[in-house]
C-alpha cells in the first residue's frame, strides 16, 4: 500500500495554486485601491488601531533590545580597545536590521492577528456577504483601509523602536557603564549614513508592513466561516508573516549591500 495517494497530492497542489491565484488577485486589488483614500477617516482610524495599540509592546521591546546591545557591544568592543564605538554599533544594528525585523515580527503577532480575527469574524457572521448583497465592495470598504493603515503604521513603529533602542543603549553605555557621552554620540553621528543606513531601514519596514498586513487580511478573508477556521487562520498569520519577514529581510539585505 502506497503511503502517498496521488489524488491527495494533486488536490493539495491544486489547492495551493488556487490559493496563490486568489492571493495575487486580492493583492492587486489592494495595491490599486486608491479610492480608499477618499475616505481618509477610515485609514486614520486603522492607523490609530494598529499603531497606537502596538506602541507599548514596540517601545518596551526596543528599550530592552537597546539595553542588551549596549551591554554586549561594550564587552565585545572592549576587547578590541574600541569601547567608544558602542553608540555606532547600537545605531547600525537597530537601523539596519533589528529595528525593522523585530518590529515586523511584533507587528505580525499583535496587529496581524487582530486583523485576521476581525476579518474572519466578520466573514463568519456573514457581514461581508451582507455588504455584497447591498452592492458594497468589502475589499474597498473593509480591507483596503486596513491595508493602507498597516502600511503607514509599520514604518512609524520601526522608527520608534530604533529611537527607543538607541536611548536604551545610551542609558547602559553612558549612565550605567560610564562611557563618555560625547564619544557615544559623535561616533554614531559620524558613522551612520542617511541613505545607506536610515533609508534602507525605512524601505525594509515599508516592505514588511505591506507583507504582514496583506498576509493578515488574506488569511482572514479566506478563512473558513467557523470558529475553528478563524483560529487556524490567526495561527497561520503569525507563522507565515514571521517567516515572510525573515525571508524578505535576507533578500533585501542582499540587494541593498550588493549595489
Amino acid at each position: 500500500m502506497s503511503l502517498f495517494n496521488p489524488a491527495d497530492i494533486g488536490y493539495a497542489v491544486r489547492h495551493q495554486i488556487v490559493r496563490l491565484g486568489t492571493g495575487a488577485r486580492l493583492f492587486g486589488r489592494l495595491i490599486t485601491s486608491f479610492g480608499a483614500w477618499r475616505r481618509f477617516g477610515l485609514i486614520r482610524d486603522q492607523v490609530h488601531f494598529l499603531g497606537n495599540y502596538s506602541l507599548s509592546i514596540i517601545a518596551i521591546s526596543g528599550l530592552f533590545v537597546g539595553f542588551v546591545l549596549g551591554l554586549q557591544g561594550y564587552y565585545t568592543l572592549k576587547s578590541f580597545g574600541s569601547s567608544e564605538s558602542v553608540g555606532l554599533l547600537v545605531a547600525l544594528s537597530l537601523l539596519r536590521e533589528l529595528g525593522p525585523v523585530v518590529t515586523g515580527l511584533l507587528f505580525a503577532g499583535r496587529a496581524g492577528t487582530s486583523l485576521t480575527a476581525e476579518i474572519g469574524l466578520m466573514k463568519a457572521g456573514e457581514q461581508l456577504d451582507a455588504m455584497q448583497m447591498m452592492a458594497v465592495d468589502p475589499v474597498q470598504r473593509i480591507l483596503a483601509p486596513r491595508f493602507w493603515g498597516g502600511v503607514i503604521a509599520m514604518p512609524i513603529l520601526a522608527a520608534i523602536f530604533s529611537a527607543v533602542g538607541i536611548i536604551g543603549g545610551w542609558l547602559v553605555a553612558v549612565q550605567l557603564i560610564g562611557l563618555d557621552p560625547g564619544s557615544f554620540w559623535s561616533q554614531m553621528q559620524n558613522g551612520v549614513d542617511v541613505w545607506k543606513d536610515v533609508a534602507n531601514g525605512v524601505i525594509k519596514s515599508f516592505v514588511f508592513g505591506i507583507a504582514v498586513t496583506f498576509i493578515a487580511l488574506l488569511e482572514g478573508y479566506s478563512a473558513r466561516a467557523t470558529p475553528e477556521g478563524v483560529s487556524h487562520a490567526t495561527t497561520r498569520t503569525v507563522v507565515v508573516a514571521s517567516l515572510t519577514v525573515l525571508a524578505l529581510d535576507f533578500l533585501l539585505t542582499a540587494m541593498m549591500f550588493s549595489i
